[in-house]
């Protein structure tokens, strides 16, 4: 398989194509993955084009697991082409091998993203947190009621994963756009 590499200039303003920014959101894991592709629409505010929770079988082991999650990305960006990716910074958890596996997941995830030449943007729990509700210890229930009424769902049976991810999205186009107004 043939990949081709994209180079550009990032800014929230559309590119030479006339489109706007895509932005890929990750929520990484090894059994679950949040994926959500957000865009601007030509009102101005963000759609969610997709989202989806990728899961990987408990049973497999995590090399299996590791490079199933390598292929979904894969498959997304070459699908979506986005321009860049936002991903959650690791959420270092009483369990270590969980934490190990979620980085390694992390690292397939990033390796993918720069394969296909996409700008890469961290945040942690509670930038996403902050930038969605306003405040930094939000809890579940309340940034998904956030994410509601910030965007519309495609679905209605969106899992946690994906209203994490459809976040980190957001996040990511908020700090570019702050980015963008102070400079």
């Amino acid at each position: 398989m043939k990949i081709t590499k994209r180079y550009r200039k990032f800014s929230l303003m559309p590119n030479d194509k006339g489109k706007a920014i895509r932005i890929l959101g990750i929520d990484p894991g090894y059994g679950r993955l949040g994926i959500a592709i957000v865009d601007k629409n030509p009102q101005g505010k963000e759609t969610v084009v997709y989202s989806d929770c990728f899961e990987t079988g408990k049973k497999e082991n995590i090399h299996d697991r590791l490079r199933q999650i390598g292929e979904e990305v894969e498959k997304i960006i070459s699908r979506f082409m986005p321009d860049m990716l936002a991903i959650e910074t690791l959420f270092i958890t009483k369990n270590q091998k969980t934490a190990m596996h979620v980085a390694e997941s992390r690292g397939i995830i990033i390796y993918e993203a720069m394969k296909h030449g996409l700008a890469i943007h961290e945040f942690s729990p509670m930038e996403i947190k902050t930038s969605i509700t306003g405040d930094g210890s939000s809890d579940k229930s309340h940034m998904i009621k956030m994410v509601h009424l910030l965007v519309d769902i495609p679905k209605d049976n969106a899992l946690d994963d994906e209203y994490d991810a459809i976040a980190v999205a957001l996040t990511c186009r908020a700090r570019l756009m702050s980015r963008l107004n102070t400079a």
